[in-house]
């Protein structure tokens, strides 16, 4: 047997390199091993860069910076099985940075990823492949890529994998793509709802909500509803909202059947099988305030619809709001206070929420949150509209204080809503009266310096609404606030320049403020605004024919005319006509002017000028009262009353000491010793009782001297005009037919104004020396009329006016040129008063050739009247 001889081995190929085993410490390194053709490399590499992505963010951003990303995009479509899959596990760790994910778009990575969701695919793929497009899916411009590349399709399908994983990631995907409302369309076209339906059975908890999100985006579309009102999606809902161990599902469910009570349908359904009782039972008793907050706004989202809130209403659905408002978290209410805002609109709800939910309001009127401020006052301005009660209920739950204060918040919305409920309030004169007690109007001011045109809008329908009250045109007035009016009627902004118009046509309801806008230049703007096109309104109009009709001096003096119902009142006074840039000065001004060239202005007043009482000054610090030694109060106030009046009213003895010497039938029978002794007793007895009062006041109670009345400035008085009145009273106005009493006045006027004048002796008639005259003993170019016993046209025509309108005799004043002015009166005719119908004919009254003479306007003699 022979030797055995060992067996060398071949050697290898020159041509093969001998495999290298190589330990790497760096991410560089595997990045750049991502190149290698060898798939085992890439392999080993792609699961090596994914446990370093996954240890957190600045990992991502380091392979991101390597270029990592760029190689992956490749990758994910290897033909390598193992190799694809670590690419896309890496790929679907890194997307959840946001910068990743911008260049992953960038390298248009979607249509691989998904190819990746294919049935074939194994099961890891779709998980990250799915998460992946998941963190895509946060971008709007992913979105409308894999809604364009069908990628909803397989998405769909993946609803039903074995794999938990890629259930969460699939639903959410959806649950992204579906808040556009393609997707959401596209959802429902694709039978998405059963499988999502399904989810809801998970053991997953985030997979139910997931779930729920997903079907709470595509209730927002009506066929989507309908679908889920085929396949029961109700019942599956409120049986979650029973089951206490899924609270954390009952937010998103609630907001699901919020979207699906749009529907009547729906509504309908719900309370014929009870699920609407439920509802409201859950809302009210839920321990969680998200719950009751989407609950409530379940209600509010319904309730647009009046079948849906007569359904509410059969329901009890006002209680459950209210006992919502008692809730500790300001979501909740604020709820609860917007869905009572939509129910208002139910007359039968507003009657509830007064006799319940008034009260409440008011007092979250003064919390400190702001949105529950505004939801609040949002709520009363719907409660209180069109609903007389509800706005004496505010003032009965002690609310105007709260909506007073308000009007100083900074947001537009709580200001402009608390001005609605103010304006509903007006209505009622009890609750003006009310209102302008708490200083309304002053606070109103602040508001028309508002920047918000939605704040001034409002604020000015305010002010117009609580403006028909003189009381509150006064505090508004003293407040500085016509001058803020008067300047937004230069806003270029229509609304608010058309409220402020109304607002100024109600403000002119009174002579004083009248002149005050005025003043300011209210009549200036306004005439400028009504020239325009484009900046008039109706208002406009209504506001300048305001001013004029309660300023008649500014209307005689720019219309040059005052018709029947412009009666003159004490105050007027003729100028004369000014230049049309020129500015009617005041009356008080022109008193104060001396006598000069100009015509002479002509006064009608017969009011006696008033005292008004001084304001006291403040009042010093008083000393301590004294100890009453017993005395019970109410004699130390009947001693101070006795020592006012004693101070102010004087006394009977002091009134038989200051009547005239002479003897009364007692005293003259009793002898001089009897007098003396009777003085003396008197005289001792009173300082006696002196010394006892002056006692009995304590110091603290003694009143200080009256101050002396205040005589402001005032038109002086016209006592010829008084006398010509009573006459003219007494002598005219029983007259039995208004002929008469025309042509009675016209002939008084004339005897008063210097008799009749025939036309060709006018130039003797010497009325300009005699007004001269009158200016230089006045000293002043203010003449009251009832002083000039001269008097031409104009000087006749304003006092027939002016005693005619005291006595109730309608005439017109107008005024010509070259000193004409005359009247114009409607009379019957004899035939008329016999009982043939015609309308009355206008007459001219003569006052000057052949006084009481009456022309028909029209005719020749009354053309020849009015004109030189």
């Amino acid at each position: 047997m022979g030797k055995k001889v060992k067996k060398e081995l071949e050697p290898p190929p020159k041509d093969v390199f001998d495999p290298l085993a190589v330990e790497s410490k760096k991410a560089e390194t595997a990045v750049l091993m991502l190149q290698s053709p060898e798939e085992e490399i890439l392999a080993k590499s792609c699961d090596a860069l994914y446990k370093f992505a996954k240890k957190g963010d600045e990992n991502k951003v380091t392979l991101l910076g390597l270029g990592a990303v760029e190689s992956l995009s490749k990758l994910i479509s290897q033909e390598d099985k193992i190799v694809r899959r670590n690419a896309i596990m890496v790929c679907g760790i890194m997307a959840a940075h946001n910068d990743v994910r911008r260049l992953m778009q960038k390298l248009d990575m979607i249509p691989p990823l998904i190819a990746r969701l294919a049935p074939e695919e194994e099961v890891v793929v779709h998980e990250f492949a799915t998460l992946c497009l998941a963190h895509m899916a946060n971008d709007y411009t992913s979105k409308a890529r894999i809604f364009e590349l069908n990628g909803l399709e397989h998405l769909i399908r993946l609803l039903s994998s074995p794999d938990p994983d890629v259930k969460k990631n699939s639903v959410e995907c959806i649950y992204l793509l579906a808040q556009d409302f393609q997707s959401r369309s596209a959802v429902c076209e694709q039978n998405a709802i059963p499988p999502l339906l399904e989810l809801l059975k998970s053991d997953y908890p985030v997979i139910q909500q997931l779930s729920l999100k997903a079907l709470g985006s595509v209730s927002c579309e009506a066929e989507c509803r309908q679908a889920l009102k085929e396949h029961q999606a109700l019942d599956h809902l409120l049986k979650i909202l029973e089951a206490k161990e899924l609270n954390d599902l009952h937010v998103e469910a609630l907001l699901i059947i919020a979207n699906c009570l749009e529907d009547v349908d729906t509504v309908q359904l719900l309370q014929q099988s009870g699920g609407l009782k439920k509802i409201l039972t859950f809302a009210e008793t839920s321990p969680l305030p998200d719950v009751q907050r989407n609950a409530a706004k379940a209600i509010a989202k319904s309730a647009h619809n009046a079948e849906n809130r007569k359904f509410f209403h059969e329901q009890g659905a006002e209680k459950t709001l209210v006992d919502l408002l008692g809730s500790d978290n300001n979501g909740v209410k604020v709820a609860a206070l917007q869905a009572i805002s939509v129910m208002c609109a139910n007359v039968v709800s507003k009657d509830i929420f007064n006799k319940n939910g008034i009260f409440q309001i008011i007092h979250l009127l003064n919390k400190d949150n702001a949105e529950v401020q505004e939801a609040a006052v949002f709520a009363l301005a719907n409660l209180s509209t069109g609903c007389p009660n509800n706005a004496s209920a505010v003032v009965e739950a002690d609310g105007i204080d709260a909506l007073v204060s308000l009007l100083k918040d900074k947001g537009e919305g709580v200001i402009a809503n608390t001005c609605t409920v103010l304006i509903n309030m007006a209505t009622q004169e009890s609750l003006r009266l009310a209102l302008e007690s708490h200083g309304v109007m002053t606070a109103l001011v602040a508001t028309l310096q508002s920047s918000s045109n939605l704040v001034l809008r409002k604020a000015l329908l305010t002010v117009a609404a609580l403006g028909c009250d003189a009381e509150a045109r006064t505090e508004f007035r003293n407040a500085e606030g016509l001058i803020h009016l008067v300047k937004l009627l230069n806003s270029n902004h229509d609304e608010v320049r058309r409220n402020t118009c109304w607002a100024i046509a109600v403000f002119a309801s009174d002579e004083v403020t009248a002149a005050e806008l005025y003043k300011f230049g209210a009549f200036e703007i306004l005439q400028e605004m009504n020239l325009s096109t484009s900046r008039r309104n109706n208002f406009s109009e209504l506001a300048e024919s305001k001013m004029l009709d309660n300023n008649l001096s500014l209307k005689y003096n720019q219309k040059g005319h005052l018709s029947y119902s412009n009666l003159i009142k004490d105050g007027f006074y003729d100028h004369g006509r000014l230049k049309p840039s020129a500015k009617l000065p005041s009356l008080e001004e022109l008193s104060k002017q001396p006598p000069n060239q100009n015509r002479a202005v002509i006064l009608v007043n017969t009011k006696y000028p008033e005292l008004i009482a001084p304001t006291p000054p403040p009042e010093e610090e008083k000393p301590a009262q004294e100890p009453n030694h017993g005395r019970s109060p109410s004699s130390h106030s009947r001693s101070a009353s006795r020592e006012k009046i004693g101070r102010n009213v004087p006394s009977p003895v002091d009134d038989k000491q200051d009547l005239p010497s002479g003897r009364s039938p007692s005293l003259s029978r009793s002898g001089p010793k009897e007098k003396s002794s009777s003085k003396i007793k008197n005289r001792a007895k009173k300082e006696e009782e002196k010394t006892k009062e002056d006692e009995e006041i304590p110091p603290a109670i003694i009143q200080p001297e009256p101050l002396p009345l205040i005589t402001p400035w005032s038109p002086p008085v016209d006592q010829d005009l008084i006398d010509y009145i009573s006459e003219v009273t007494s002598t005219i106005l029983p007259l039995p037919h208004p002929r008469e009493q025309v042509v009675a006045l016209a002939k008084f006027i004339a005897e008063k104004m210097g008799g009749a004048m025939a036309k060709d002796r006018l130039h003797e008639f010497s009325w300009e020396l005699h007004v001269s005259e009158l200016k230089y003993e006045l000293k002043s170019n203010v003449i009251p009329i009832g002083r000039i016993k001269k008097g031409i046209f104009y000087h006749r025509a304003l006092l027939y006016k002016a005693i005619a309108d005291r006595i109730g005799v309608g005439c017109s004043l107008t005024r010509g040129d070259y000193g004409r002015a005359w009247n114009e009166v409607r009379l019957l005719d004899d035939s008329v008063r016999a009982g043939t119908k015609a309308p009355p004919e206008t007459y001219i009254v003569d006052l000057m050739h052949q006084p009481g003479r009456l022309m028909k306007h029209g005719s020749a003699e009354a053309d020849h009247y009015q004109h030189i």
